[in-house]
């Protein structure tokens, strides 16, 4: 095989994924990452004895991260400890209306049987045609490059695409099964942050209900960061070297190739392949001369992008009662609030929100006796996010938290710090403020995403939220390792 100096840009979970595949088939790999501490989202901060972490907190889809550290020949266990949480969550319908989520699957009937006669039957018949989504889509389809249409020109493969659903909605799907308001909410609650409502996402997407229910909610004890840890010593072992503070302003390029790149300290850095893990259309619009670039303005423009989100990350000088390690917030209705962040775009006047509640599983997150908070509530891209609003926000979501689980929070709050769109812009560069990445409706799936390959210039690859698969760990570790096998293709051929 040649032998070749690649580059990636971010160290996400995509770029370290792709860093790893191409340095462990031999290439030189240098890693380099804007911020200073590494894992993009996924990074963590520590304030006043409080460790948190800034982005993703649900582990979902452990055989995902199983299958990568397999790869090298190393197991989940080597790098992180992991904790199946029971509950898995708690779904807060109303002041005394509380579900805890059980982690087995016979308590999780019995909860639905009581709300539903027949539910649980129902949601054997759910589940096994879900399991069979997922075991399709996560251990082939995801994995297709999806550079061309020819790739699912397959007679099987057709048959399975009618048998997953995918051009019927999530919403109909469920309804099929199940007529319960509550176990409907369940069951349309892990589409949420894909990027439309229930009623525009395909009914593929019901394997995320097999990964919840089925294959369980988990917890590396640490923190979700410890994952980042993990695949940085991983990518070191194999050779990656890795640069913090590195950011990129420039990709030059020439004659059908990118041929070297720009640091913000002035360096210039060649290479013979170039993979962006940064944001999709940063690099196309803003690195790029426009004479490269993969996509017009007016296709970003047009582009349905998942969500964003206002966080609060707070610190707690006492221990809380009534919530667990992962609280949804449905105490008001989910309409008004996905009108506000799908069709008209706008702060919502009664949001939907999430609160994990890490240090309930975990004593190292938080000093002894306090608590680690990370709320969420998911918001339209591109709104503009001043800190009165966010203040506002912060107190109309805390005055339900307090009344929901019947304590005084806010007198307790010893460390607050809040994080939305322009944060996102401004440490990720991310297109509109964005949280997530594009969404997953069927226009905008496989070969109709962006693509990981730059039409103009033959050595530049895109990985990561904004290409496929699409956005959520899982997928960016898979992002990773299918543009990796992109680029050694292209090595061998």
């Amino acid at each position: 095989m040649i032998h070749k100096k690649v580059v990636v840009i971010g160290s996400g979970f995509a770029g370290l994924s792709t860093a790893t595949h191409l340095a462990a088939e031999g290439q030189n790999v240098l890693l380099l990452e804007k911020n200073s501490t590494l894992g993009g989202r996924a990074r963590k901060f520590e304030a006043e004895g409080f460790v948190f972490d800034m982005g993703p907190s649900w582990y979902w889809m452990p055989d995902v991260f199983d299958r990568y550290f397999e790869k090298f020949g190393k197991q989940v266990s080597d790098y992180y400890e992991l904790t199946r949480l029971d509950p898995s969550y708690s779904v807060f319908f109303a002041e005394h209306d509380v579900m805890d989520v059980p982690a087995d699957l016979e308590k999780f009937k019995q909860t639905l049987e009581k709300l539903e006669v027949g539910a649980s039957a129902k949601l054997d018949k759910f589940l096994k045609q879900a399991e069979y989504k997922y075991q399709k889509g996560i251990h082939d389809l995801v994995h297709r490059p999806s550079l061309s249409v020819t790739e699912f020109f397959d007679l099987s493969l057709l048959k399975d695409l009618f048998k997953m659903d995918i051009f019927q909605s999530m919403s109909s799907h469920v309804r099929k099964y199940f007529t319960h308001d509550k176990i409907i909410r369940l069951m349309e609650f892990p589409v949420l942050f894909l990027g439309e409502t229930a009623q525009n996402i395909p009914a593929l997407y019901s394997l995320m209900n097999y990964a919840d229910i089925a294959l369980g909610t988990w917890y590396p004890m640490g923190g979700m960061h410890k994952i980042i840890d993990g695949m940085v010593s991983l990518a070191e072992e194999k050779g990656v070297e890795i640069r913090s503070n590195a950011e990129v302003v420039k990709i030059n390029a020439q004659g059908g190739k990118a041929e070297s790149l720009v640091l913000s300290n002035g360096e210039t850095i060649t290479f013979d392949i170039l993979v962006a893990g940064a944001d999709y259309h940063h690099v196309d619009k803003n690195l790029l001369d426009p004479a490269y670039s993969n996509y017009s303005d007016a296709y970003w423009d047009k582009r349905t992008l998942a969500p964003s989100s206002l966080l609060f990350y707070l610190g707690v000088d006492k221990k809380l009662q009534n919530l667990h390690h992962h609280n949804l917030f449905f105490d008001e209705p989910l309409g008004p609030h996905a009108e506000a962040i799908y069709k008209n775009p706008s702060w919502p006047e009664k949001p939907l929100f999430y609160v994990s509640v890490p240090s309930q599983t975990d004593s190292t997150v938080a000093p002894e006796g306090m608590e680690n908070l990370f709320i969420l509530i998911p918001l339209a891209p591109d709104l503009e996010d001043p800190e009165k609003t966010r203040e506002y926000y912060f107190n109309l979501v805390m005055d339900r938290l307090e009344k929901l689980t019947h304590q005084e929070i806010r007198s307790h709050i010893i460390y607050k710090k809040s994080y939305a769109h322009q944060d996102f812009k401004n440490d990720y560069h991310a297109f509109k403020g964005n949280a997530y990445g594009l969404a997953n409706t069927l226009k905008q799936t496989a070969i109709l995403k962006p693509s990981l390959k730059n039409k103009n210039l033959s050595n530049l690859y895109y990985t990561g939220q904004l290409t496929v698969p699409g956005p959520g760990v899982p997928p960016s570790l898979i992002s990773g390792e299918v543009v990796a096998k992109e680029v050694i293709k292209s090595l061998a051929s």
